[in-house]
């Protein structure tokens, strides 16, 4: 029974007639002996699929192949500030250092989404804690069945209020435990998502920023957290609480910070006019996730010189539309030797 499960598996996977039919038969003989043996799997299971020889691909988890292929994820909304959906390939067109990239890769698919929330529990968010409360709320409605999130608070510190989860009775339940109090430590909060994000299970990240903006006790600098914007692939998006008569400096040079953070990643930052907008902007931003391009090239520049690669992505825009705006990350840093 062994000999027969062998010989058609035999078959199956190994029709290269450079690999001698007796050496692939000695092979598949013994894997049929172990436990768990694979002929009486019947078939590779659904959730493992080969790409490249040796590398084992999981849903969900990042792909590193032979072939760098530089992904780009991109947003294009219309003159009021809506989403557009509907463009194919030929509609883009993306410049690695002003030099034109051939696109590979295109897809406009909603995929699970691993996203982080930066939530500002600082003393000068105690008139706005509710609303914001319920923004978040609102963008945890939102999911997707396979997404995940977690959630960072932050007031004079930075900590880790919950590790990745999908169940929204946990994260509401969380966000209601602690009162706001003290001083601003935002880019600290930002610096321990990012660090976080790196333990997400879904290869499309983004990091969620609630807060009235501004930073006056973290240890990370603006240069450190920069740095680490640019070598993480997260897209970052803002939702901007700012007074309109800031108390202090460091409130009033909020907007450019976070601002700065976002366009580096292709995401944006949305300023609040009015406390009861939050909940829809909350459901904007959740939107524009789930209804983005990607876009992926084979960078023309082969060298592994660990250099920042600017990124610039156009539109040939169908005949007839008015005028668009496209988000997109501004660059990458290339692999290293």
């Amino acid at each position: 029974m062994v000999e027969s499960r062998v010989k058609a598996l035999a078959k199956r996977f190994c029709p290269w007639r450079d690999i001698p039919l007796l050496l692939c038969l000695v092979v598949l003989t013994f894997l049929c002996l172990l436990p768990g043996d694979l002929c009486a799997q019947g078939s590779i299971p659904a959730d493992y699929k080969h790409d490249t020889p040796g590398t084992l691909i999981t849903p969900g988890k990042p792909v590193r192949v032979n072939v760098e292929l530089a992904l780009v994820n991109v947003t294009v909304t219309d003159a009021f500030d809506r989403v557009v959906t509907g463009l194919d390939q030929d509609n883009f067109r993306v410049f690695e250092e002003g030099v034109e990239q051939e696109i590979v890769n295109f897809s406009s698919e909603d995929v699970p989404v691993s996203i982080g929330v930066i939530f500002d529990m600082s003393g000068s968010m105690r008139d706005k804690i509710n609303k914001s409360r319920e923004a978040a709320l609102e963008f945890f409605k939102t999911a997707n069945p396979k997404d995940e999130f977690l959630l960072v608070t932050f007031n004079e510190r930075a900590w880790l209020e919950r590790p990745f989860t999908s169940d929204i009775g946990e994260l509401q339940e969380s966000m209601a435990m602690n009162a706001p109090g003290g001083r601003t430590a935002l880019l600290d909060a930002i610096y321990l998502g990012l660090s976080e994000m790196r333990g997400a299970h879904n290869v499309k990240r983004a990091l969620l920023i609630i807060s009235d903006g501004g930073d006056n006790h973290s240890r990370y600098s603006e240069g450190d957290v920069r740095r680490l914007v640019q070598e993480a692939d997260v897209q970052i998006y803002g939702i901007g609480i700012y007074s309109p008569a800031p108390p202090t400096t460091e409130e009033e040079n909020g907007p450019a910070l976070l601002s700065e953070i976002s366009d580096l990643t292709g995401g944006r930052v949305f300023k609040v006019e009015s406390l009861s907008d939050l909940p829809d902007i909350a459901t904007k931003i959740s939107m524009e996730l789930r209804n983005q391009y990607v876009l992926g090239y084979k960078p023309s520049n082969r060298a592994h010189d660990a250099r920042w690669r600017k990124i610039k992505v156009k539109l040939r825009p169908p005949r007839g539309l008015p005028p668009l705006t496209v988000y997109a990350r501004t660059g990458y840093y290339a692999a290293s030797q």
